[in-house]
């Protein structure tokens, strides 16, 4: 995929107002790779509230020190906030893209998480 082509996706995908449309729209990708990528991610989704947000989170299974499969939960974004986030969280753990790379292809400005 060329850059100016990946940079119309991704700014295609953040016209979308939930993580579910921005996921089915991947889903439809003309790009292979990209679709199956995201179907195989169906599912695997779950919504917590915690501390009285409400947190997407994608479940997965992996293995632990003894070898047992063990559910692991990796924080997406919250509920209400701007899909950029998973749409940035899809390329980077799928496609090992920048997440500095893809909030630029979207026009917009990544922000370093503070540090506790």
């Amino acid at each position: 995929m060329q850059q100016d082509q990946f940079e119309a996706l991704v700014k295609s995908l953040c016209q979308h107002s939930t993580m579910p449309e921005v996921l089915n729209a991947l889903k439809s990708c003309e790009d292979q790779e990209i679709a199956e990528a995201a179907a195989a991610l169906t599912g695997q989704f779950r919504l917590a509230e915690i501390d009285g947000e409400k947190r997407i989170y994608h479940v997965s299974m992996q293995e632990n020190e003894q070898g047992e499969p063990e559910e692991f939960a990796e924080w997406i974004m919250n509920d209400g906030d701007d899909v950029i986030k998973f749409v940035a969280w899809f390329f980077y753990d799928n496609f090992d893209l920048k997440l500095k790379d893809i909030y630029q292809a979207a026009g917009r400005t990544y922000r370093q998480p503070k540090r506790l």
